[in-house]
């Protein structure tokens, strides 16, 4: 489940950290879980908690603080689409409706070919650029209408010759 290499970033995170506050690395160390199982799982947590000598709640309330720990796993590609209320005035809204239809997915839902999980998000701080999307935590989409999101699904999809 968690390897020694695995156990090796986590301690590079840690060493940032004074001995007394080893807990500060939780964030990085679900962060390393997530990029190499794709999820963070309750085994997971605990395997973290007892490396940073916190309790398993506590770990297991950043996870679920924060909407960028998937607690189950996702698709290859995570596409969370915000929703606040901006991005509504801005067709937030429309947009995720949108990517349901063309995915065949309700939100929260991931695609039976494994490919796309749909989530609605808060806040990304680009409210002026919406709708906005984020994918895979990590790449920023702006300004998201029909035809971009028609785009990005298609090209990711070509990406992976499917």
């Amino acid at each position: 489940m968690i390897t020694e290499a695995t156990k090796e970033r986590f301690a590079r995170e840690v060493a940032k950290y004074p001995a007394e506050q080893k807990q500060s690395a939780v964030m990085a160390c679900l962060s390393i879980v997530q990029q190499e199982q794709g999820w963070v799982s309750a085994e997971s947590e605990a395997v973290i908690a007892d490396y940073l000598g916190m309790p398993a709640i506590a770990v297991h309330e950043v996870t679920t603080f924060y909407n960028m720990y998937n607690q189950h796993p996702v698709g290859k590609y995570k596409l969370n689409v915000c929703t606040n209320l901006p991005c509504q005035l801005r067709d937030g809204y429309k947009a995720l409706h949108h990517l349901e239809s063309k995915l065949g997915i309700k939100m929260g839902e991931t695609t039976a070919d494994g490919m796309f999980t749909l989530q609605q998000s808060e806040c990304q701080g680009a409210c002026a650029d919406s709708p906005v999307l984020l994918v895979n935590d990590r790449h920023m989409c702006s300004f998201m209408t029909n035809d971009k999101l028609d785009e990005l699904v298609d090209g990711l999809r070509a990406a992976e010759g499917k």
